[in-house]
Protein backbone atom coordinates (compact mmCIF):
# COMPACT_ATOMS: atom_id res chain seq x y z
CA UNK A 1 0.00 0.00 0.00
CA UNK A 2 1.33 3.52 -0.14
CA UNK A 3 3.34 4.66 2.56
CA UNK A 4 2.57 8.54 4.11
CA UNK A 5 4.90 9.34 6.54
CA UNK A 6 4.07 12.99 8.26
CA UNK A 7 7.83 14.33 9.15
CA UNK A 8 8.93 17.27 11.16
CA UNK A 9 12.87 17.40 10.31
CA UNK A 10 12.04 21.17 9.88
CA UNK A 11 9.73 23.49 12.04
CA UNK A 12 6.74 22.71 13.69
CA UNK A 13 4.51 24.69 11.73
CA UNK A 14 4.88 23.03 8.41
CA UNK A 15 3.33 19.98 7.75
CA UNK A 16 4.86 17.64 5.05
CA UNK A 17 3.72 14.56 3.56
CA UNK A 18 5.89 12.36 1.38
CA UNK A 19 3.87 9.30 -0.56
CA UNK A 20 5.87 6.84 -1.82
CA UNK A 21 4.19 4.95 -5.16
CA UNK A 22 3.69 1.53 -5.25
CA UNK A 23 1.30 -0.42 -7.19
CA UNK A 24 -1.51 -1.25 -5.19
CA UNK A 25 -4.03 1.07 -3.07
CA UNK A 26 -4.64 3.02 -6.43
CA UNK A 27 -6.01 6.26 -5.33
CA UNK A 28 -9.55 6.66 -6.42
CA UNK A 29 -10.04 9.66 -8.79
CA UNK A 30 -12.95 10.56 -11.72
CA UNK A 31 -11.52 12.37 -14.52
CA UNK A 32 -14.33 15.24 -15.45
CA UNK A 33 -12.84 16.70 -18.47
CA UNK A 34 -9.34 16.59 -19.57
CA UNK A 35 -7.38 17.02 -17.15
CA UNK A 36 -5.53 13.59 -16.98
CA UNK A 37 -4.11 14.26 -20.51
CA UNK A 38 -2.95 18.01 -19.42
CA UNK A 39 -1.20 17.26 -16.34
CA UNK A 40 0.69 14.18 -18.22
CA UNK A 41 1.75 16.43 -21.51
CA UNK A 42 2.98 19.24 -18.76
CA UNK A 43 4.64 16.27 -16.94
CA UNK A 44 6.42 15.29 -20.19
CA UNK A 45 7.24 18.80 -20.70
CA UNK A 46 8.50 19.84 -17.07
CA UNK A 47 6.17 22.60 -17.15
CA UNK A 48 4.44 23.76 -13.79
CA UNK A 49 0.67 23.38 -12.70
CA UNK A 50 -1.47 25.29 -11.09
CA UNK A 51 -4.69 23.98 -9.73
CA UNK A 52 -7.30 26.27 -9.02
CA UNK A 53 -11.17 25.81 -7.53
CA UNK A 54 -13.10 25.82 -4.51
CA UNK A 55 -12.01 23.71 -1.22
CA UNK A 56 -12.65 19.85 -1.55
CA UNK A 57 -12.84 19.74 -5.17
CA UNK A 58 -10.73 16.63 -5.52
CA UNK A 59 -7.37 18.80 -6.39
CA UNK A 60 -5.17 16.81 -3.94
CA UNK A 61 -6.73 13.72 -4.78
CA UNK A 62 -6.52 14.58 -8.48
CA UNK A 63 -2.33 14.81 -7.56
CA UNK A 64 -2.06 11.86 -5.56
CA UNK A 65 -3.46 9.83 -8.72
CA UNK A 66 -1.17 11.54 -10.99
CA UNK A 67 1.56 10.85 -8.91
CA UNK A 68 0.50 6.69 -9.08
CA UNK A 69 -0.31 7.20 -13.09
CA UNK A 70 3.49 8.36 -13.50
CA UNK A 71 4.68 6.28 -10.56
CA UNK A 72 6.57 8.79 -8.89
CA UNK A 73 6.91 10.10 -5.41
CA UNK A 74 5.10 12.75 -4.10
CA UNK A 75 5.62 15.50 -1.32
CA UNK A 76 3.34 17.73 -0.41
CA UNK A 77 3.33 20.63 1.21
CA UNK A 78 0.16 22.20 3.43
CA UNK A 79 0.92 26.01 2.90
CA UNK A 80 -0.43 28.32 5.52
CA UNK A 81 0.70 32.09 6.79
CA UNK A 82 3.94 30.99 8.64
CA UNK A 83 5.45 29.30 5.98
CA UNK A 84 8.51 30.38 4.63
CA UNK A 85 11.05 29.88 1.88
CA UNK A 86 13.40 28.32 4.69
CA UNK A 87 11.25 25.88 5.64
CA UNK A 88 10.49 25.01 1.91
CA UNK A 89 14.36 25.10 1.21
CA UNK A 90 16.33 24.11 3.97
CA UNK A 91 18.54 25.48 7.00
CA UNK A 92 21.16 24.43 10.05
CA UNK A 93 20.71 23.25 12.87
CA UNK A 94 23.15 22.55 15.39
CA UNK A 95 23.54 18.71 16.00
CA UNK A 96 26.13 17.75 18.86
CA UNK A 97 29.19 20.34 18.58
CA UNK A 98 28.39 20.33 14.88
CA UNK A 99 26.30 22.61 12.60
CA UNK A 100 24.70 20.60 10.34
CA UNK A 101 22.17 21.50 7.19
CA UNK A 102 19.41 20.09 6.67
CA UNK A 103 17.66 20.20 2.85
CA UNK A 104 14.20 21.13 2.87
CA UNK A 105 11.35 18.92 1.17
CA UNK A 106 11.93 21.14 -1.90
CA UNK A 107 15.34 20.95 -2.25
CA UNK A 108 15.17 17.11 -1.92
CA UNK A 109 12.27 17.07 -4.52
CA UNK A 110 14.37 19.10 -7.09
CA UNK A 111 17.52 17.04 -6.38
CA UNK A 112 15.66 13.15 -6.04
CA UNK A 113 13.19 13.91 -9.26
CA UNK A 114 10.05 13.95 -6.82
CA UNK A 115 6.47 15.77 -7.93
CA UNK A 116 5.98 18.49 -5.02
CA UNK A 117 2.47 19.81 -4.32
CA UNK A 118 2.21 23.41 -2.55
CA UNK A 119 -1.38 23.29 -1.52
CA UNK A 120 -2.89 26.76 -0.88
CA UNK A 121 0.77 28.42 -2.35
CA UNK A 122 -1.28 31.99 -1.81
CA UNK A 123 -1.42 31.35 1.81
CA UNK A 124 2.33 31.20 2.30
CA UNK A 125 4.89 34.31 2.57
CA UNK A 126 5.59 35.70 -0.40
CA UNK A 127 9.28 34.92 -0.17
CA UNK A 128 8.18 31.57 -0.96
CA UNK A 129 7.20 32.45 -4.19
CA UNK A 130 10.35 34.32 -4.71
CA UNK A 131 12.03 31.20 -4.22
CA UNK A 132 10.61 29.04 -6.75
CA UNK A 133 10.58 31.98 -9.25
CA UNK A 134 13.62 30.07 -10.93
CA UNK A 135 11.93 26.64 -10.89
CA UNK A 136 8.79 27.95 -12.76
CA UNK A 137 10.89 29.61 -15.88
CA UNK A 138 13.71 28.04 -18.31
CA UNK A 139 16.21 27.59 -16.01
CA UNK A 140 14.52 24.70 -13.72
CA UNK A 141 17.18 25.22 -10.99
CA UNK A 142 16.76 25.81 -7.24
CA UNK A 143 19.31 29.03 -5.45
CA UNK A 144 19.92 28.22 -1.67
CA UNK A 145 21.60 32.01 -0.78
CA UNK A 146 22.63 30.34 2.94
CA UNK A 147 25.21 27.90 1.57
CA UNK A 148 25.99 29.67 -2.05
CA UNK A 149 24.78 27.16 -4.34
CA UNK A 150 22.21 26.59 -7.12
CA UNK A 151 20.95 23.45 -7.98
CA UNK A 152 19.90 21.97 -11.18
CA UNK A 153 16.46 20.41 -11.02
CA UNK A 154 16.31 16.39 -11.69
CA UNK A 155 15.00 15.76 -14.96
CA UNK A 156 11.94 14.48 -13.40
CA UNK A 157 11.06 16.75 -11.08
CA UNK A 158 7.85 18.55 -11.03
CA UNK A 159 6.39 21.20 -9.47
CA UNK A 160 2.40 21.51 -8.69
CA UNK A 161 0.63 24.23 -6.62
CA UNK A 162 -3.00 25.16 -5.83
CA UNK A 163 -4.97 27.48 -4.30
CA UNK A 164 -8.90 28.65 -3.72
CA UNK A 165 -9.76 31.64 -5.41
CA UNK A 166 -12.69 32.67 -4.49
CA UNK A 167 -11.95 32.39 -0.40
CA UNK A 168 -8.36 34.12 -1.05
CA UNK A 169 -10.72 37.00 -2.79
CA UNK A 170 -9.59 40.42 -1.20
CA UNK A 171 -7.54 38.86 1.39
CA UNK A 172 -4.49 37.05 -0.57
CA UNK A 173 -4.44 36.69 -4.84
CA UNK A 174 -1.50 34.99 -6.53
CA UNK A 175 0.12 37.87 -8.52
CA UNK A 176 -0.37 37.93 -12.47
CA UNK A 177 3.64 37.79 -12.80
CA UNK A 178 3.56 34.13 -10.48
CA UNK A 179 0.07 32.53 -12.44
CA UNK A 180 2.02 32.72 -15.96
CA UNK A 181 4.82 31.00 -14.39
CA UNK A 182 2.29 27.90 -14.60
CA UNK A 183 -0.34 26.29 -16.65
CA UNK A 184 -3.54 25.84 -14.82
CA UNK A 185 -6.33 23.69 -14.57
CA UNK A 186 -9.85 24.97 -12.91
CA UNK A 187 -11.59 22.30 -10.64
CA UNK A 188 -15.28 22.74 -9.44
CA UNK A 189 -17.64 20.45 -8.13
CA UNK A 190 -18.84 17.36 -10.30
CA UNK A 191 -21.93 16.59 -11.74
CA UNK A 192 -24.75 14.92 -10.06
CA UNK A 193 -23.82 11.79 -11.88
CA UNK A 194 -20.53 11.92 -11.39
CA UNK A 195 -20.58 13.28 -7.94
CA UNK A 196 -22.82 10.37 -6.89
CA UNK A 197 -20.75 8.08 -8.31
CA UNK A 198 -17.57 8.93 -6.62
CA UNK A 199 -19.72 8.75 -3.10
CA UNK A 200 -20.26 5.14 -4.06
CA UNK A 201 -16.66 4.25 -4.94
CA UNK A 202 -15.37 6.09 -1.84
CA UNK A 203 -18.13 5.03 0.84
CA UNK A 204 -19.80 1.97 -0.94
CA UNK A 205 -23.15 3.62 0.18
CA UNK A 206 -25.83 3.08 -1.54
CA UNK A 207 -26.67 4.69 -4.93
CA UNK A 208 -30.12 5.88 -3.63
CA UNK A 209 -28.16 7.84 -0.62
CA UNK A 210 -25.57 9.09 -2.43
CA UNK A 211 -28.11 10.68 -4.80
CA UNK A 212 -29.80 12.16 -1.65
CA UNK A 213 -26.61 13.97 -0.69
CA UNK A 214 -25.88 14.76 -3.65
CA UNK A 215 -28.92 16.59 -4.14
CA UNK A 216 -28.62 18.21 -0.51
CA UNK A 217 -25.06 19.69 -1.89
CA UNK A 218 -26.53 21.42 -4.85
CA UNK A 219 -29.41 22.63 -3.32
CA UNK A 220 -27.54 24.35 -0.40
CA UNK A 221 -24.78 25.50 -3.28
CA UNK A 222 -27.51 27.95 -4.74
CA UNK A 223 -28.63 29.18 -1.68
CA UNK A 224 -26.43 31.86 -2.61
CA UNK A 225 -28.02 34.49 -0.73
CA UNK A 226 -26.79 32.73 2.75
CA UNK A 227 -23.18 34.15 2.25
CA UNK A 228 -21.52 31.17 3.44
CA UNK A 229 -17.74 31.77 2.87
CA UNK A 230 -17.74 28.20 1.64
CA UNK A 231 -20.22 25.92 0.35
CA UNK A 232 -21.03 22.17 0.36
CA UNK A 233 -17.93 20.69 -0.76
CA UNK A 234 -17.28 16.80 -1.91
CA UNK A 235 -15.21 16.28 1.02
CA UNK A 236 -18.04 16.97 3.29
CA UNK A 237 -20.69 14.61 1.67
CA UNK A 238 -17.56 11.39 1.38
CA UNK A 239 -17.62 11.95 5.15
CA UNK A 240 -21.64 12.00 5.54
CA UNK A 241 -21.49 8.58 3.46
CA UNK A 242 -19.01 7.03 5.74
CA UNK A 243 -20.84 8.09 8.43
CA UNK A 244 -23.91 6.64 7.15
CA UNK A 245 -22.22 3.56 5.48
CA UNK A 246 -21.04 2.92 8.96
CA UNK A 247 -24.36 3.06 10.62
CA UNK A 248 -24.31 6.52 12.12
CA UNK A 249 -28.96 7.74 11.36
CA UNK A 250 -28.53 10.02 7.83
CA UNK A 251 -29.93 12.95 9.41
CA UNK A 252 -27.25 13.27 12.26
CA UNK A 253 -24.45 12.53 10.53
CA UNK A 254 -25.37 15.19 7.20
CA UNK A 255 -25.78 17.72 10.29
CA UNK A 256 -22.52 16.89 11.69
CA UNK A 257 -20.54 16.68 8.42
CA UNK A 258 -21.97 19.10 6.12
CA UNK A 259 -24.07 21.26 7.87
CA UNK A 260 -22.50 22.13 11.06
CA UNK A 261 -19.28 22.55 9.09
CA UNK A 262 -20.41 25.22 7.12
CA UNK A 263 -21.42 28.13 9.51
CA UNK A 264 -21.33 29.14 13.22
CA UNK A 265 -24.55 31.01 12.79
CA UNK A 266 -26.98 29.34 14.61
CA UNK A 267 -29.93 30.18 12.90
CA UNK A 268 -28.50 29.05 9.42
CA UNK A 269 -27.34 25.87 10.66
CA UNK A 270 -31.11 25.59 11.59
CA UNK A 271 -32.67 26.18 8.76
CA UNK A 272 -30.02 24.31 6.58
CA UNK A 273 -30.69 21.21 9.15
CA UNK A 274 -34.15 21.35 8.29
CA UNK A 275 -34.00 21.31 4.70
CA UNK A 276 -31.41 18.30 4.71
CA UNK A 277 -33.66 16.52 6.86
CA UNK A 278 -36.24 16.96 4.49
CA UNK A 279 -34.57 15.74 1.82
CA UNK A 280 -32.67 12.77 3.24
Amino acid sequence: MNETLVTSDLKPNILKTETQHTDTNIPFYKPIAKEVEVFEQAYKNKIPVLLKGPTGTGKTRFVEFMTHQLEKNLITISCHEETSSTDLIGRYIIKGAETVWIDGPLTKAVKAGNIIYLDEIAEARPDVIVAIHSLTDHRKELYIDKLGETIKAHPDFMLVASFNPGYQKGFKELKPSTRQRFIALAFNYPNEKDEAEILINETQIDISTAKKLVSIANKIRNLTELGLTETVSTRLLVDAAKLIHSGLGKRLAVRVAVVEPLTDDTEITDALADLCDLMI
